[in-house]
């Protein structure tokens, strides 16, 4: 049988919730794939399965106490979070969401994932008011700015019998992203450029013409596409998001800044990901002192900005493009115009205002287009997203290399 996980170590924390079950599925198929697997587990979380079923299928005693005599004096704890290769959480709970997103290090897995370097994988099982309060939203916003993949939850019933999000992830599904996170990734060796966030053409010390762009669509590209073991270089309009892991960021403010800033690593790079939405005009004169309000009225000249997309993509030694097009109307048409016209790779297309999600949205849905051809991707959260956009990328540039 194939063993892609063979010789990795993974971590499995078990947080409390009747979730806690699928545990030791989860531990099996992680086994049965090839891989050391230790289990953590909260105090709560031995109320719903125990410690012996658990150390039956991982072949390992179950931790459970921070200060554990018999380990501690060995610095347990550390031990465990440098043995690591990957720290999965399945279940999640609410509770333990919102120590980690906060630091706190009050008992054993939540020590241990503030100690690690390895990626955390958490997959979140709550009731669905639990998941979608504003507290949680805040919570799991944090923990993704922190470098946290969140996996989930699915939706359907509930064992408190409501129906809704919240319900754990199936076994699988985690397996399929540990493999993904700790095998060598479709983009490895390859150098991919991105960008995010809006730009601030300035008007006078002040003031700016910007968008509403949060940066997130971009940031979690930047995000799966290291994952997927490209060297990643994400340059950043202002946005208030953390660097993803394992990503270069620079940070620039204007269009020109932007343009200035991949033209200078452009050279040499596999895959340009255009997720930044770029202010397309700039004042034409810069006022060096705050303009005063004037009753009658202000007029505006504009210019347009440089077209980043359209000059990589022109460029002699031009990589594979991939552009975004967020439109309010005519979608497929607009986006199939932004493909040609600019003579791109592949388009993102993304509907926004009153008959889509919006850009300031966590949740996001995609309709790719490439020459001859296409793929819907649903409405979900901006990471898993990500994820699904950059496998199809790294598809398509394979097969174009290829050719």
């Amino acid at each position: 049988m194939n063993k892609p996980l063979a010789n990795k170590h993974v971590l499995v924390g078990i947080t409390g919730g009747i979730a806690a079950y699928k545990g030791a599925e989860l531990v099996r198929r992680l086994r049965a794939r090839g891989a050391e697997v230790q289990v953590v587990t909260t105090r709560a979380a031995t109320a719903f399965i125990t410690p012996l079923t658990l150390q039956a299928l991982s072949g390992r005693p179950v931790r459970t106490e921070l200060l554990d005599s018999a380990q501690e004096s060995g610095m347990g704890h550390i031990e465990l979070a440098r043995w690591a290769d990957v720290v999965v959480v399945a279940p999640a709970s609410a509770d333990f969401l919102a120590r980690l997103s906060l630091g706190l290090a009050d008992d054993l897995l939540s020590t241990l994932c503030l100690a690690t370097a390895a990626p955390i994988v958490l997959a979140p099982a709550m009731n669905r008011q639990m998941w979608m309060a504003r507290a949680t939203r805040d919570n799991r916003a944090r923990l993704r700015e922190h470098g946290h993949l969140l996996v989930g939850p699915a939706e359907g019933e509930q064992a408190c019998g409501e129906v809704g999000p919240g319900r754990m992830v199936e076994p699988d599904v985690l397996v399929a992203r540990v493999e993904r996170l700790l095998s060598p990734g479709p983009l490895a060796g390859l150098s991919v450029l991105v960008t995010a966030g809006p730009t601030r053409e300035a008007i006078d010390p002040v003031r700016f013409i910007g968008n509403r762009s949060s940066g997130r669509m971009g940031y979690a590209v930047a995000a799966a596409a290291a994952t997927a073991g490209g060297q990643v270089t994400l340059v950043s309009g202002p946005v208030g998001l953390a660097t993803p892991m394992g990503v270069e960021r620079l940070d620039v403010i204007s269009a020109q800044e932007m343009r200035e800033a991949v033209m200078a690593r452009v050279g040499g790079c596999h895959v340009f990901i255009a997720a930044a939405a770029v202010a397309d005009y700039r004042p034409t004169h810069y006022a060096p002192e705050k303009l005063k309000k004037q009753y009658h009225g202000l007029t505006l000249t504009l210019d347009p900005t440089p077209d980043i997309l359209a000059e990589v993509a022109a460029s002699s030694s031009r990589p594979f493009c991939v552009g975004f097009a967020a439109e309010t109307e005519a979608l497929e048409v607009n986006a199939r115009k932004k493909l040609v016209g600019k003579g791109l790779d592949m388009v993102a297309g993304n509907r926004v205002g009153a008959s889509g999600p919006g850009i300031e949205s966590e949740e996001n849905a995609l309709s790719l287009f490439w020459d001859g051809g296409g793929v819907e991707l649903p409405l979900a959260d901006k990471e898993q997203l990500a994820v699904e956009l950059v496998e199809i990328i790294a598809r398509r540039y394979g097969e174009k290399s290829t050719a």
